[in-house]
């Protein structure tokens, strides 16, 4: 296999996309991936990093582009690391996904990809999430607010976000202008933790259906000066706000929110609807980002679960419970597991709000909650898993083949872990029936997927 020369200048066809959406071309079967080329094109591409095995290639020239190439509308794009597709059409980036779904269900767990169905798309594919975090830092002793560069920590400024809610540029633009007029100094330097500084990042939140707004300051443990002024000019611009929180995280990490909220005005929360169910949204809550989505990807759980009215449910990773009361509809008892007790306070007042009776929910772990529960004589009939990036513990993946459960619905986002822990489920005497991509990150590179899996007789 040949090794390319670093900074040389090839002309390539692009062959495929890899899993993060760059073209990939080979020469003498040695692959180059190249972010931005798209599948059929011929490009010219200097290589800036030969390894012994591939390459990294930067696009310098589209010689042929392709049908499925669009021009992307956000003038960032090239700059911000979150839009990895949008120079890709939507029909394209569904095929993309399908494709790597497949690729993994094949390749990683071992299954036929015919089980794998066509991602269910958006009609519209912008303005979609109701949160966005923007990192604060000083760029060369300038105020810079938006998202990081790809792979980098270097702050790109922007003033629009084509993904977020208009409203959400108008709230930055406020703090924006109440830092320049107050000093207010962040707390990042060229992307380096400054302790002098407050403003470490920017939280938004915003109701899909109620409309309800959270700003949330990310901070270092200081008070914040001149606060009654960014209230009050807060309050002038932004409909329908309810909750400003001062979020503290004193720590030189990569994590974004500390532990310890402080409201500065209204509520600790907001609401929305996920269908018929109304929860409340802590600052430290997850909550999928992309409502309308959301309600596809919990209806495919609900019918692939296929309650009848009698079965125990346990709901692992159960986060503020927006799973849990969509089962609990057609379930005798559901059992939600969230590490995060702030989470499951509010899946409480979240089942009391929506008359749910039939759910119980227990702080820790769900590889050490569920065992325990089993061992406690609770015996699920049913087993949602809806896990964090990194997949499921093999630990729960055990305790699920010791319970036996008829049905596991698998929630996932992210195909390569999903495809390992399936193929884990299948040596634990489980078939794979059906798996369903759903398309909740439009322009990105992200799917959500969720699986069907019964017990082998």
């Amino acid at each position: 296999m040949c090794v390319l020369e670093n900074n040389k200048e090839y002309i390539v066809k692009i062959e495929s996309l890899g899993y993060e959406g760059e073209g990939v071309a080979k020469i003498d079967r040695y692959p180059i991936f190249i972010p931005g080329a798209l599948k059929g094109e011929k490009v010219k591409t200097e290589i800036i990093k030969a390894k012994k095995n591939y390459a990294y290639g930067k696009l310098m020239e589209i010689i042929e582009k392709c049908d499925e190439r669009k021009e992307p509308k956000c003038i960032n794009y090239k700059k911000c690391g979150g839009c990895t597709l949008m120079h890709l059409s939507y029909e394209a980036q569904l095929d993309f996904k399908f494709d790597r779904v497949k690729d993994c269900i094949k390749k990683i767990a071992g299954l036929d990809e015919k089980i794998v169905k066509y991602p269910l798309g958006m009609e519209h594919g912008s303005r979609y999430r109701n949160k966005v975090i923007f990192s604060v830092g000083l760029v060369e002793d300038k105020l810079a607010i938006g998202f990081f560069s790809e792979k980098t920590h270097e702050i790109i400024n922007m003033d629009n976000c084509l993904l977020q809610d208009e409203e959400v540029d108008r709230i930055v633009k406020v703090i924006r202008v109440w830092m320049g007029k107050y000093s207010i100094i962040p707390a990042k330097k060229d992307g380096l933790f400054y302790e002098q500084g407050l403003i470490r990042n920017i939280m938004i939140r915003k109701g899909f259906k109620t409309n309800e707004v959270m700003v949330v300051l990310v901070t270092t443990d200081k008070e914040i000066p001149h606060n009654d002024e960014l209230l009050d000019e807060l309050n002038k611009e932004v409909m329908n706000l309810k909750s400003v929180v001062q979020n503290i995280n004193s720590k030189d990490t990569n994590l974004v929110l500390g532990d310890k909220c402080i409201t500065l005005w209204g509520k600790d929360y907001i609401s929305d609807y996920i269908g018929k169910y109304k929860f409340n949204i802590s600052p430290l809550s997850f909550f999928q980002v992309n409502p309308m989505q959301t309600e596809v990807l919990y209806n495919k759980a609900l019918e692939y679960a296929n309650l009848s009215g009698n079965e125990v449910v346990f709901d692992a990773y159960c986060g503020t419970g927006t799973i849990t009361l969509f089962l609990s509809q057609n379930a005798k008892k559901v059992y939600g597991v969230e590490i995060l007790e702030q989470a499951i306070e509010n899946a409480k007042v979240n089942a009391k709000q929506n008359g749910i009776i039939n759910s119980e929910f227990c702080v820790g772990k769900s590889e050490e909650v569920i065992p325990r529960l089993i061992e406690e004589s609770v015996k699920p009939n049913v087993i949602v898993v809806d896990p964090p990036r990194k997949g499921c513990d093999v630990k729960l993946l055990d305790a699920i083949g010791e319970a036996k459960p008829e049905r596991v619905v698998y929630v996932s986002c992210d195909p390569s872990t999903l495809a390992r822990d399936l193929k884990h489920l299948v040596g634990l005497g489980y078939t794979t029936v059906e798996v369903q991509p759903v398309d909740m990150f439009p322009m990105t590179k992200h799917v959500e997927t969720v699986v069907k899996l019964e017990k082998k007789l």
